[in-house]
């Protein structure tokens, strides 16, 4: 009977993150990137390593699994590129039975198999844990715009890196579940293309200036006539 105790007690004394799967990221696809090293994991730090930008739009898409539940664990990544501006992580969930929550229609832009992250799914920069969230460069510190709180997506967005050509990236990262693998993704766009306005604000822009010239036309022949 004591020996059966003394065994009940080792089972509750030994934690469960024991059994659980090692943490495991791997760079699943690059488009204008390139990592250099292995991401590695210690203790509850995961360091993704170095990752090489060749400027213009680019992205990064890493495998991860292993979370233990509800563990917050901090995110390192060194970027260089030329004239980084924005550079915006998304968290994508894998097409399961938790989809009902997820926006319609989905972007277009999405791996085969995933999903953004909505509210409900466990996924997470891992708000309110307190760890740091920060793009440091040799100029300062990048604004962050977070939205994690809807079920549009889990989004970071480090903005305002003013062409830094190289940047400290720190931040969260939890499953509410545990040991379930999911996709990390990193969106970097340079200055030159972060300031070109878009199409819309364009031609926003023509309609302004078209209206603006008209107006002027039109006090021009009034004065004239007076």
């Amino acid at each position: 009977m004591r020996r059966v105790c003394m065994s009940l007690a080792l089972a509750v004394v030994v934690p469960l993150s024991a059994w659980a799967d090692p943490v495991s990221v791997n760079l699943q696809s690059a488009t204008g990137a390139s990592l250099s090293g292995t991401p590695t994991t210690t203790g509850l730090t995961i360091d993704l390593g170095l990752l090489s930008l060749s400027g213009g739009e680019t992205s990064a898409t890493f495998f991860v699994t292993g979370l233990n539940v509800y563990t917050d664990y901090t995110v390192l990544l060194n970027v260089v590129g030329s004239g980084l501006e924005n550079l915006r992580f998304e968290v994508l969930d894998p097409l399961d039975e938790d989809d009902g929550l997820d926006p319609t229609p989905q972007p277009a832009n999405l791996p085969d198999g995933y999903t953004t992250s909505h509210d409900s799914d466990g996924f997470s920069f891992a708000q309110n844990s307190g760890l740091e969230r920060s793009a440091m460069f040799a100029g300062g510190s990048a604004r962050l715009t977070a939205d994690e709180r809807t079920n549009r997506g889990d989004i970071l967005l480090f903005g305002g890196l003013s062409g830094a050509e190289e940047a400290r990236i720190t931040f969260g990262l939890r499953d509410a579940v545990g040991g379930r693998g999911f996709l990390l993704r990193l969106v970097a766009s340079a200055a030159d293309a972060a300031h070109a306005p878009e199409p819309a604000s364009v031609l926003l822009l023509g309609t302004g200036l078209a209206a603006l010239a008209g107006a002027y036309r039109r006090r021009s022949a009034l004065v004239r006539r007076a």
